[in-house]
């Protein structure tokens, strides 16, 4: 037998004894949600949750969302402007060439140039206030000066390389709705349409929790100690998503560390509390018992995905007000799947960000499949292409670091050729803008 073969063969007998009466369509005992619908469930907790508002500085919106419609506070531009570097002329040519320096970008002083004379031309510059009764604006590369007078090397047409007043928008236009992100794009259009402040969803807030008494903060690991490699992974990964990430603690899993879980998961202000590691069953795995001690009402309790199957997501308080947990696995790979799975979604709705577009591409090459839940397997996107990655276990980052996403791989598995979904890594997808 071989090793894919023999891991294949474990991977449907755990999957066989893990499975309940209930999973079978029997009356008792537990059954994983289904990926899809537990994606579905955290979005939807998401929405539920009262939205907060706050007034910032343009600098300090970027990515976040506009919680009420961007209006036009005035007509864009605000008054007749030259579309480029050239001549404002009068009437039909040639054309006297006025004496001066010409008319530069906010040169006036707040007020309007003389007006042209029939037959009269002014240098001007890109942006400049259009005097009156100008007909048009010929670029300086379509002009040629001859003494004191002024030709035209091509056809001149009225109004062309005149930018009009409100050409962009009207006063009271509604430049963009409630609920856009906001991108660098937009911050650039409200500073044109003279905003100093925005109305906008604050970043939810996350306390990121992490649990085990085995975990190293420096050196390499020894004596049974491994790295923590959740720490400087998480943070960073949950402000990619469009969170602001509070505080990252380490709690042990003796009876000290219960408590402290307790009171961290009780007393915390953030809007989501993650924590990694201690969701299944074990005799130091505290996170259900300090859930049910604190009354938190569990939405997600298991996923049928690999990796990262006792996963869950509980919430603490009622709908609308309420905070959550997403309880991630230890494992590395795994606690990943946790993030794609569960916080994002739910993160993206507490922020009032629309939901990643699903989509999917042609897999490279057959991937195995799990006999009843799905995979997330790290993949390369190429311009045609998904192509698996090799270390993809549970416990391995080395597949989801050289990665651009993670395909949705069915249960049973994918032919070469055949269409999967995928998932965006935050860093490949335009980080927190998308």
């Amino acid at each position: 037998m071989t090793r894919t073969d023999a891991d294949g063969a474990l991977d449907e007998a755990l999957a066989l004894v893990s499975r309940t009466p209930a999973a079978d369509g029997g009356t008792g005992g537990h059954r994983a949600t289904a990926w899809q619908r537990a994606r579905e469930t955290a979005a939807l907790a998401g929405t539920t949750v009262r939205a907060r508002n706050h007034r910032v500085a343009l600098a300090d919106a970027l990515g976040e969302v506009l919680a009420t419609s961007l209006d036009a506070l005035g007509d864009l531009p605000s008054f007749d402007t030259s579309a480029m570097d050239g001549w404002a002329v009068a009437g039909p040519g040639p054309w006297a060439i006025r004496p001066g320096d010409g008319i530069l970008a906010g040169g006036t002083g707040g007020g309007s140039p003389a007006p042209l004379a029939d037959g009269e031309a002014v240098r001007i510059a890109t942006g400049a206030r259009i005097p009156p009764d100008t007909t048009a604006v010929i670029r300086s590369e379509h002009a040629r000066e001859s003494g004191s007078q002024l030709y035209a090397t091509r056809p001149v047409t009225t109004g062309q390389d005149i930018r009009p007043r409100g050409q962009e928008c009207r006063s009271g236009d509604a430049l963009l709705p409630a609920g856009s992100l906001v991108t660098p794009a937009v911050l650039g259009l409200a500073a044109a349409a003279g905003y100093d402040e925005l109305v906008t969803r604050p970043r939810p807030r996350v306390e990121i929790l992490v649990l085990g008494d085995e975990l190293l903060t420096e050196g390499r690991p020894h004596d049974g100690l491994i790295r923590d490699a959740l720490s400087p992974m998480l943070g960073p990964w949950i402000t990619r998503i469009g969170a602001e990430v509070v505080s990252t603690r380490r709690l042990g899993d003796d009876p000290a560390g219960a408590e402290a879980l307790f009171q961290a998961v009780s007393g915390s202000t953030a809007d989501l509390v993650v924590t990694t590691g201690g969701t299944a069953s074990g005799p130091v795995d505290h996170v259900h018992p300090v859930l049910e001690r604190a009354g938190a009402e569990l939405l997600v309790d298991g996923v049928a995905v690999r990796p990262g199957h006792p996963m869950l997501l509980a919430r603490l308080g009622d709908r609308t007000d309420g905070r959550h947990v997403v309880g991630l696995p230890g494992n590395p790979l795994a606690a990943v799947s946790g993030l794609l799975t569960l916080a994002e979604p739910l993160l993206r709705a507490l922020a009032g960000r629309r939901q990643r577009p699903r989509y999917a591409v042609p897999v490279q090459g057959d991937v195995p499949g799990h006999p009843y839940d799905t995979r997330l397997v790290p993949v390369l996107l190429t311009d045609e292409h998904a192509v698996p990655l090799r270390y993809n276990g549970p416990a391995m980052l080395r597949g989801v670091a050289a990665a651009d996403a993670l395909a949705v791989v069915p249960p049973h598995g994918a032919r070469s050729g055949q269409e999967l979904e995928v998932l965006d890594l935050p860093w490949a997808a335009g980080g927190c803008f998308t």
